[in-house]
This record gives C-alpha cells, structure tokens and sequence, in this order.
C-alpha cells in the first residue's frame, strides 16, 4: 500500500481546433462575455498550469501483502506536462462552460524515508528508492444564470458535474530491515486508478478595476460538490487585461479531493499559478 502525497476567420477556425485539442475544458474564471438576449456569444481560453501536487495514495500490495502509503508533495517535484482549455457560451444572462484539465508528473527519489508499510512507520535504517508516476484528468461541465450583469461586476451561478480521473504507478526498491511488515516484496511495481463523477456548484464572475472603461479587471471562481467523492472543492482568482481580441490572464488556482473511505487514493489536490490568452468570437 503505497501513499504519494499544469482578421477573423483564421483566428476563429484556430481556437476552434485549440479547444478540440484540449477536449474543451478549463476554468471559467475567464472569459466572460456580456451577451445579448438571442445572440450567441462564446469564448475559448488555453492556459499554462504550474501547479504543486499533493495527497495520500494507498497502493494495494498483490498476493496479500502489506500496502505501502506514500506522501505525493514529499515525491512529486516534476511536471513533466500540463494543460488546461476552457470553452464557454453565453445568450442573454444564461450560458454554459467546459472545463478542462490534464496534468502528468513522475518523480525519483533515491534513499527516501518517505512511506509507511500497513499505516506502520518504518524501523530505523531503512530507506527505499521510490519513482511515482501521475497522470490526471478533470473535466466540469455545467450550465450557469448571470444574477449580476453590471459591467462593473458580473456574477454567474452555476451547476454541473465534474469527472476526476487518475492514475498512479509506484516503482520501488526497499533496503534495510523491515520485520514483520513486509510487503509481497521488497522490490516492485504499483499501480492504483480511480474515476469519480461529482456533482458540483458554485459562484464565478469578474471585477472591474479603475474608472468606467478600464482594461483591468479580477476574475474569480469557487465550486463545491460532492457525489463519488467525500468533498471536492476549488477556488481561483487573479488580474486580467482586455484588448480588442480577448484577455490576457495570470491566476491563482486550488483544486482538492477528499476521498470517502476505503479507496485507495485517500485525498489530492492541485496548487498553483496558471498563465493564458482568451479569444472571443
């Protein structure tokens, strides 16, 4: 049981085939448009995501040997890939958004004391080489009404669903003495899935900042759900400017998981700064 706690045509067809790439999906703290009632409008975002990645992976030993519990934020220090995309449609004051994001991470950590065998910490002098691999999927669709339309602060509420999909893979290699609690081996290769649907709701919109006509303004974003998982929640803000095209965006964004007990991925949860352009059409 192992534990391991980012002049029109040509630019629309271009974000069109962005969006596709990214299976549409990402947060809908950008983006924003005003609408008018009986015309469509819609906006697409790609953004970077340089998130930390934490929580508690237990890995199930096979032939009933002792799992082993490993912290991710104490493994994890390299994102080998990641990406977000948001698509989004407004007509008047009801609209809906896809939110996309992928992430995938491996570290290797050589002499680490970082793990427990059987929720049991290890005896003195013993000390593994541990290489952890993450691959992860969150994708939230749902549907939103704008209560406040002012141009100087929109409001949308919303609620949907969320998928949270993910995979982890546990190399490791155990020396010194272990007693009673070794696992099927002390060398070997983990692996761990889960796939949960939540549903989800929350609060999104955006600021302005200065005098009427200003290109500033502060997106935020919050959601909370439950279904699958024990709790999920996110919250995300940050700056923004407009020019004639779109916006140009820098945020702050923390998504969490809190597992209900009994699964093997007990909690997790991505922490971080994202950079991205949104395009309007």
């Amino acid at each position: 049981m192992n534990t391991f706690e980012n002049r029109n045509r040509l630019r629309r067809s271009a974000m069109a085939m962005a969006m596709t790439l990214a299976a549409s999906v990402s947060t809908p703290l950008l983006a924003q448009s005003q609408g008018q009632p009986g015309a469509w409008q819609y906006s697409g975002s790609v953004y970077g995501y340089l998130p930390s990645i934490g929580g508690k992976t237990r890995f199930p030993a096979p032939a009933g040997g002792s799992t082993v519990d490993i912290s991710a934020e104490q493994i994890l220090n390299s994102l080998d890939f990641a990406f977000m995309g948001t698509l989004q449609a407004h007509n008047g004051q009801w609209g809906v958004f896809s939110d996309l994001i992928y992430l995938n991470a491996s570290a290797d950590k050589a002499g680490s004391r970082d793990f427990t065998i059987g929720n049991t910490a290890i005896p003195a002098g013993t000390s593994a080489s541990l290489g952890l691999k993450v691959k992860g999927l969150v994708w939230t669709i749902a549907g939103e009404y704008r209560v406040r339309p002012d141009p100087g602060l929109t409001i949308d509420l919303f609620g949907g669903t969320r998928l949270f999909s993910l995979k982890q893979e546990l190399d490791y290699s155990i020396t010194g003495s272990l007693g009673p609690m070794a696992p099927a081996g002390r060398s070997g290769n983990l692996e761990v899935k889960s796939t949960l649907w939540d549903a989800i709701v929350g609060a999104k919109g955006r600021m302005a900042l200065g005098a009427q006509g200003s290109r500033w303004s502060v997106p935020f974003y919050v959601d909370v759900g439950t279904g699958e998982s024990k709790l999920t929640w996110q919250a995300a803000a940050g700056l923004s400017y407009s020019y004639s095209w779109g916006e140009l965006t820098a945020l702050w964004r923390y998504l969490d998981y809190e597992m209900k007990s009994g699964q093997s991925i007990q909690s997790f949860n991505f922490n971080g700064p994202m950079f991205g352009a949104t395009f309007r059409w």
